[in-house]
């Protein structure tokens, strides 16, 4: 029998986007594969969140104390003195200062070595330092694209033999969500088809200037069309809310800050087309959620958009807004071209899914305990 550790944190939060989007799902692939061959021991600072997949004979919450430095202090106390696992699994970067156990840790991306000032100083030195040590003391590494396995290796000197890329999926549940009395357009007087969509945190290197720059120009000549930006505020938010306001833009470029499941579904479901202008995106799961719902892409050719986005995209230079303009411009003005669009969506979203990459995820994982073994017999 194998026990796996892991890192739960990242899920057990109230607000999941990015990263604890991944750990909820690759949590739920465990607790579905959980059996007497493969336990799961899920370690968290706080009691579970009842959306949390459930307990079972196989797959067990271990709530440890402590919050200050929980993942260099007291969890590798309790490693210590424990024992238990086979192997440990962090689904975001940290791993622990000591684990009696070989490691396997994911990373999403280095944004923080390229956009420094996205970051508060504090998470910044936590993400470089920590990070390092993770890769270094890792003995398998996941990269959630080509792009972020590349600037590992160039970043981190690390061997490219032990990075393995593992796409992540997308919210296929959200087919499930009731959107059918939502009356959004109402409420800040959108009209089918006829608002722009952002998707992400406001921060930088979401390069939101472009797009607004971009959309100022094209509401010239579209009158009826709005901008709306779904997603929480990040760092150094205050530039673009003054940005708008000094070009008057109040009226016509909306603020939804974080939104619940079925909102989100009714934005990409009734949107013109989703915008994305990202600097740096270590996977962009809202490429592949606006595919799935027949929602046109417009998005950056920078990291690995256009790898995820593969020829079911529109690309334009992010730092250009007149290249997206024109590429606004085009979308609006060829039916043809947008229908082709979203068709390839449709077929490429069956390359990503939750379930891939849990058992791609699970697979390495298992690996790492045969390799180790295997070893260790060697030398007996």
């Amino acid at each position: 029998m194998i026990k796996i550790g892991v890192d739960g944190n990242e899920a057990n939060v109230e607000k999941k986007v990015g990263v604890s989007v991944y750990a909820q799902n690759i949590l739920k692939y465990f607790q579905k594969s959980a059996d007497q061959e493969t336990s799961f021991e899920v370690f968290l600072k706080n009691p579970p969140s009842v959306d949390l997949p459930e307990e079972n004979d196989f797959f067990k919450y271990k709530v440890i104390k402590g919050n200050f430095l929980w993942s260099q202090i007291y969890l590798p106390l309790y490693l210590y003195f424990h024992r238990n696992i086979n192997v440990y699994f962090s689904p975001a970067h940290y791993l622990p200062r000591f684990c009696p156990v070989p490691q396997v840790v994911t990373i999403h991306d280095v944004a923080y070595l390229y956009y420094p000032e996205d970051f508060r100083k504090k998470d910044l030195w936590q993400l470089k330092n920590w990070t390092k040590f993770s890769i270094k003391k890792a003995n398998k590494i996941i990269a959630v694209s080509k792009t972020t396995k590349k600037d590992i290796v160039k970043n981190y000197e690390a061997d490219e033999n032990k990075v393995r890329v593992i796409y992540n999926g997308f919210e296929k549940p959200f087919d499930k969500l009731k959107i059918k009395n939502l009356n959004l357009n109402k409420n800040f007087k959108l009209k089918i088809k006829n608002f722009i969509l952002f998707v992400g945190t406001i921060q930088p290197r979401k390069n939101l200037d472009v797009l607004i720059d971009a959309f100022a120009k094209f509401s010239f000549t579209n009158e009826d069309f709005k901008l709306v930006i779904v997603g929480k505020k990040g760092w150094l938010y205050d530039n673009i809310f003054e940005k708008v306001r000094n070009m008057k833009l109040e009226e016509r470029i909306i603020f939804t800050d974080h939104v619940p499941d079925e909102e989100l579904v009714w934005y990409y479901k009734n949107a013109f087309c989703l915008a994305l202008p990202s600097l740096y995106e270590g996977f962009g799961i809202p490429i592949l959620e606006a595919m799935n719902y027949d929602c046109p892409v417009i998005s950056s050719f920078s990291s690995s958009l256009p790898e995820i986005g593969g020829e079911a995209c529109l690309y334009f230079d992010p730092k250009n807004p007149d290249d997206l303009l024109e590429k606004l411009n085009t979308l609006q003005n060829n039916v043809v071209l947008r229908n082709e669009l979203i068709i390839k969506g449709k077929q490429r979203i069956k390359d990503f899914s939750w379930e891939k990459c849990g058992r791609e995820t699970l697979d390495v994982i298992l690996k790492t305990v045969f390799v180790q073994r295997q070893s260790l017999s060697k030398t007996i």
